[in-house]
C-alpha cells in the first residue's frame, strides 16, 4: 500500500475513510425498518412507540454530543489511532445491541455505538486534511461528506433487505466484520501524535453535558408552544454547564476549545451556515414524504422514493463541491449551494396536489443536489481556519452544529405545524349527520370536509417549503462573510 517515498496513495486514504463514515452513518437509519421485526421479537407492543423512538434518538445524541472531546483526543493522540479506538468502541456497541434482550439494554448500547460510530466523519476528515495533498483536500472532503450523506440515505433500505433475509440482529452482527476491514487498512496508515499537547478532559466533560441537555431542549415541540417547562429548565441548566464551560476553559493552559478558534470569522461563519443548512435540510427532509402520504394520498413506499430523489443528489453535489472548492473558493461555491436549495424549495411550494414528474423529480434534485454542494467548502473553511493543532476538534463541531441545526428545525416544525394546521383548519365542521338529511347531502358535506382538510394540508405543507426557502436565502449572509479573511 505504501509508494517508494512511504507515502500512502491518496485513493486508498479516501476509501478507507470514506468506507468507515458510510458504516457509521448507516446505523443512523438502519433500525428504521427493522422496528416492527425489533418490537416484536423484544415484547414491546405499539403502545409503547414513544419509547422505542429512543433506540433512534439515543443514537443521534451519542453521535453528535462525544465528537468534540474525541475530535481533540485525535488532535492530541494521532487521528489514525484514535480512529481505531473509536472502531473498537462501535463494534462493542454493536455487539452489544446485537444480543439486546430488551428495550432498555439496547437503548444503552446504541448511546455505546454511537460515541465510537460518531468520531469516524470528524476524523476522517481531519485524516483527509492532513494526510492528502493540499490541492485535493476538498475532493477528499467531499468524499468523506457523500460517504456519510450516501450512508444516512441507504440505512433504511439496507435494514429491510437484512430483515427480510436474515434478522433484525444480523443488522449489527454485519458491522462487524466490516469495521474489522477498516480497522486494519488504517494500521497502513502513519499515527502523527502532537508532541507537547495534551487533552482538556475536564472541559470535554462539561462539553458533553453541555450538548447533550440543550439537545433535549432543543428537540421538544413544548420549547415553541410554551405548554411545558421541561424545555426551559433544560435549556437553563446547558446554559449554566457552558458558562462553567467557558470559566474552566479560560483557566486552562490548553483548552478543549480554543479561544482562537471562537476568533475566527471563518471558523464562526462557517459553522453559523451549517446550523442554517441543518434546519433546512430536516424541513425538506419531514416535509416531502409527510405530504406524499398525506394530503397526496400515495403510499409510504412512494413517499420514501420521493425523498430518494432529494436524498440521492446530495452525496453526488458533495463530490462535485470538494472537486470545485480548491478552484472557486468556499464562499462563492457555498453562496450557489445555498440559492439552488432555496430555488428547489421555492419550486416545491408550487406543488399542487397532482403534483407529478418532471417537475417534482427537477425540483427536488435541484435542491438536494444544492445541499450537497455546501458540504464540502463550509467543512473546508472551517478547517482550514482552524490550523494542524485543532483540527479534529473543528471537523467534530462543523458536524454538531449540522445536527444541533436539524434538532432545532424538528422541534420548531411540529410546534408550528400543529398551530398552523389548527389555524387554517378553524372553520372547518366535522360532518355530523343531521336529522333527516338525504343521504346525497351528508356525501356533500363528507366531501368538501376532505376536501376542506387537503387544502389546509397542502397549504401547511407549502408554508414549510417557503420556510426552508427562507432560511437557504438567510444563510447566505454568513455564507458571505466566509470570504472575509481574518488572521486567526
Amino acid at each position: 500500500m505504501l509508494q517508494r517515498d512511504g507515502t500512502v496513495p491518496t485513493p486508498i486514504i479516501l476509501a478507507v475513510i470514506g468506507l468507515g463514515a458510510f458504516i457509521t452513518a448507516l446505523d443512523q437509519t438502519v433500525v428504521v425498518t427493522a422496528l416492527p421485526s425489533l418490537m416484536l421479537d423484544l415484547k414491546v407492543s405499539i403502545a409503547e412507540l414513544d419509547r422505542v423512538s429512543w433506540i433512534i434518538t439515543a443514537y443521534l445524541l451519542g453521535y453528535t454530543v462525544a465528537m468534540p472531546l474525541i475530535g481533540r483526543v485525535g488532535d492530541v493522540y494521532g487521528y489514525a489511532r484514535v480512529y481505531q479506538a473509536s472502531l473498537v468502541v462501535f463494534c462493542a456497541g454493536t455487539c452489544l445491541v446485537a444480543v439486546s434482550a430488551n428495550l432498555e439494554w439496547m437503548v444503552g448500547a446504541r448511546v455505546v455505538q454511537a460515541v465510537g460510530g460518531g468520531a469516524t466523519v470528524p476524523i476522517g476528515m481531519a485524516l483527509a486534511m492532513t494526510m492528502v495533498p493540499r490541492g485535493q483536500r476538498g475532493l477528499a472532503l467531499g468524499i468523506v461528506g457523500a460517504s456519510a450523506e450516501a450512508g444516512s440515505m441507504l440505512g433504511p433500505a439496507y435494514g429491510g433487505a437484512i430483515v427480510e433475509m436474515l434478522s433484525w440482529r444480523w443488522i449489527f452482527w454485519l458491522n462487524v466484520p466490516q469495521a474489522a476491514v477498516i480497522f486494519l487498512a488504517l494500521m497502513w496508515l502513519p499515527n502523527r501524535p502532537a508532541a507537547g499537547t495534551r487533552v482538556d478532559y475536564m472541559g470535554g466533560v462539561l462539553l458533553v453535558g453541555a450538548l447533550l441537555v440543550l439537545s433535549l431542549a432543543l428537540s421538544r415541540s413544548s420549547l415553541f408552544t410554551l405548554d411545558s417547562p421541561y424545555p426551559f429548565l433544560l435549556a437553563g441548566a446547558g446554559v449554566g454547564l457552558v458558562a462553567a464551560l467557558v470559566i474552566v476553559e479560560a483557566r486552562t493552559l490548553q483548552p478543549l476549545l480554543s479561544p482562537l478558534l471562537f476568533r475566527s470569522w471563518a471558523f464562526l461563519s462557517s459553522n453559523l451556515t451549517q446550523v442554517m443548512v441543518g434546519v433546512a435540510l430536516i424541513i425538506a427532509m419531514v416535509t416531502v414524504p409527510l405530504m406524499a402520504n398525506t394530503v397526496i394520498g400515495r403510499s409510504p413506499f412512494t413517499g420514501a422514493l420521493w425523498l430518494l430523489r432529494l436524498t440521492g443528489a446530495i452525496p453526488v453535489g458533495a463530490v462535485i463541491g470538494g472537486l470545485l472548492v480548491t478552484r472557486l473558493g468556499s464562499s462563492p461555491l457555498t453562496v450557489a449551494g445555498l440559492a439552488l436549495v432555496a430555488l428547489g424549495m421555492f419550486l416545491a411550494s408550487g406543488w399542487e396536489l397532482g403534483v407529478g414528474d418532471p417537475e417534482l423529480t427537477v425540483h427536488l434534485l435541484i435542491a438536494g443536489f444544492g445541499f450537497g454542494l455546501v458540504i464540502a467548502p463550509i467543512t473546508f473553511h472551517a478547517l482550514e481556519s482552524a490550523g494542524d493543532d485543532y483540527r479534529g476538534t473543528a471537523a467534530s463541531l462543523v458536524v454538531v452544529s449540522r445536527m444541533m441545526g436539524m434538532t432545532l428545525g424538528l422541534s420548531a416544525l411540529s410546534a408550528w405545524g400543529v398551530s398552523e394546521f389548527q389555524g387554517l383548519t378553524a372553520g372547518l365542521e366535522f360532518p355530523l349527520p343531521l336529522p333527516g338529511e338525504p343521504a346525497g347531502a351528508a356525501e356533500v358535506r363528507a366531501a368538501e370536509y376532505t376536501s376542506g382538510l387537503n387544502n389546509a394540508g397542502l397549504e401547511l405543507f407549502r408554508k414549510f417549503f417557503l420556510s426552508a426557502t427562507v432560511i437557504s436565502i438567510a444563510a447566505i449572509v454568513p455564507a458571505l462573510a466566509m470570504s472575509r479573511r481574518q488572521s486567526t
